[in-house]
């Protein structure tokens, strides 16, 4: 059994898969806050697995805390590099390229191969990026997530409130503060979004993150929401090792 797992700065997200299912096919599917990754820990064991594969942006702290978790358990720690299953990295110090933004990558090509692509993966910070139909990453934006740019201007803005997105996007022009902060800052997350697609050649755009679902109903391009989409792309690399 084959372990991923994708520890980002809030949650740490983890699959299962069993030999020969092809990407994004899980046996077992899980998520956990920092705070309760030990019990994400014990989820995994007596599952047989024999191989992990990580992805881990939230710092050296978290890393221990996953390496006594995994014990003896064969572990790659997924880091960008040059190119890696069939995706060429075109950023100019390729190692430098955030970890879980290649495997998103690798995962949005895995899902929709050979066309020119935007992945957008909307958590704690929102990144744009920027792939070519040959398989060749471009480089992309980085911008503070949905929440976190609410909450910035909730923070540091005199009398307004913490807003938070609803079911149902508001009124581009909204009639009450709350819900004109989150109409503005839809319009930036859709707006950056959008803006990469039209450079791109009208690229498809893959959608992902715990605020893909908030975002998704105010973009005006054609996009495809695609769940754990860095779990998908760690899948995608193990199957070509």
């Amino acid at each position: 059994m084959l372990l991923l797992i994708d520890a980002g700065n809030t949650r740490v997200k983890w699959a299962l898969a069993a030999p020969g299912a092809a990407a994004g096919e899980w046996s077992e599917l899980g998520a956990a806050l920092h705070a309760d990754l030990d019990a994400a820990g014990a989820a995994w064991q007596d599952r047989g697995v024999t191989r992990a594969l990580v992805s881990n942006v939230a710092g050296a702290e978290l890393r221990a805390r996953l390496s006594a978790l995994l014990g003896t358990i064969d572990t790659e720690w997924f880091a960008s590099s040059a190119a890696r299953a069939g995706l060429v990295n075109g950023y100019r110090e390729p190692q430098r390229l955030g970890c879980d933004r290649f495997a998103a990558a690798i995962g949005a090509r895995a899902l929709a191969p050979n066309q020119p692509l935007v992945v957008a993966t909307c958590g704690t910070a929102t990144t744009v990026d920027a792939i070519t139909a040959e398989g060749r990453f471009i480089g992309g934006m980085i911008l503070p997530g949905l929440a976190l740019m609410a909450g910035a201007l909730a923070k540091n803005t005199a009398q307004l409130p913490q807003a938070t997105p609803g079911a149902a996007p508001p009124p581009l022009f909204a009639d009450n503060t709350n819900d004109a902060i989150v109409s503005g800052c839809l319009s930036a997350q859709a707006g950056a979004i959008e803006r990469a697609v039209a450079s791109h050649g009208d690229a498809l755009c893959i959608l992902s993150g715990g605020a893909a679902p908030y975002i998704a109903p105010a973009l005006k391009c054609g996009h495809r929401l695609a769940d754990n989409i860095v779990l998908v792309g760690l899948h995608a690399v193990a199957l070509t090792d």
